[in-house]
């Protein structure tokens, strides 16, 4: 198979394409062939060695955990799925090497749901880790209908999932973006405010008794205006810093979940969460996706085409 791989930790710079042997399939296994693969930033955060204190990693190294694809193979004892079923998934396995930019992956079933029917096969690779995460935050937020809820990142991955799930729980989103992504965010279904200095007090000027929940998806001083915002600080979730916990919040770092996976799947088959795919490029111009995704500057979510 042709994938994408790092023969060490680098950058963009040390992408490149090879011939691979096609996957092992282990028993409670699928063999995906993958039809799209999500682009995240951890994913060029992991192969920079960010994440080697608490993660196994060996090479070469396939990057990518998000995928959407058909099965191609059963392994023994795995009934979930059959042969040719459309799924998607986050693929992150127990240490990391065999990853979705590739034209093959393996997964264990329990990483994986029935492809949504609604989306396409670059929005459905798009879901999976940014759209867990979100889901993840706002249960463990608390968020519910009549809550307004504080976004932070709003127009990013992470954040425009976060926007859709709770306005579909009938929650009031207030979402932090740049002023030239305000009337994305609107189209979502949140009321826009500018992040920087005075955020706090432009968030109050739209709800003056302050929010219900917080959601940090951005870093920097995010938590620090949350829990200036926020009526109870146990509704403060953080998926940058552990900080949050400090005040009986939460810090939120995801994991596969296909009871999750297919409530996304039904939220979008439902009409209620959009994927907006800023940008799908082929699987051989992986570096080129990893530099937009380090420029900060993408509106939704990249993914790479096999």
């Amino acid at each position: 198979m042709k994938a994408i791989v790092l023969d060490k930790y680098g950058s963009a710079d040390d992408l490149h394409l090879v011939d691979l042997p096609d996957p092992k399939v282990a028993p409670g296994e699928v063999l995906i062939r993958v039809k799209a693969a999500g682009v995240n930033p951890v994913d060029w955060k992991l192969a920079a060695g960010y994440l080697d204190p608490i993660m196994y990693t060996d090479f070469p190294l396939i990057p990518g955990w998000d995928v959407a694809g058909v099965v191609e193979r059963v392994g023994p004892d795995s009934p979930e799925f059959a042969v040719g079923d459309e799924v998607y998934g986050y693929v992150r396995k127990d240490w990391v090497q065999y990853g979705t930019y590739a034209e093959f992956v393996s997964a264990n079933v329990r990483m994986l749901a029935k492809k949504p029917t609604s989306l396409s096969w670059e929005q459905a690779a798009g879901v999976p880790l940014a759209g867990l995460t979100a889901y993840r935050s706002i249960r463990r937020a608390g968020v519910t209908e009549g809550d307004t809820v504080l976004i932070h990142a709003a127009s990013g991955g992470v954040g425009s999932f976060g926007v859709r799930i709770a306005a579909a729980l009938g929650a009031r989103v207030i979402g932090t973006a740049s002023e030239r992504n305000h009337d994305f965010l609107r189209s979502l279904g949140a009321e826009p405010v500018t992040y920087g200095e005075g955020l706090a007090d432009r968030v109050r000027a739209l709800a003056p008794g302050g929010v219900d929940a917080a959601l940090d998806f951005a870093g920097g001083d995010a938590m620090e205006v949350s829990l200036s915002l926020v009526r109870r600080p146990q509704r403060v979730v953080s998926i940058t810093t552990d900080a949050a916990e400090k005040h009986g919040g939460h810090y939120v770092w995801v994991r596969p979940d296909p009871a999750d996976l297919a409530a996304l799947a039904s939220l979008a088959d439902e009409g209620k969460l959009t994927v907006h795919v800023d940008r799908a490029l082929p699987l051989a111009e992986a570096a080129e996706a990893w530099r937009l995704s380090a420029s900060g500057r993408t509106r939704g979510k990249i993914v790479l085409t096999v």
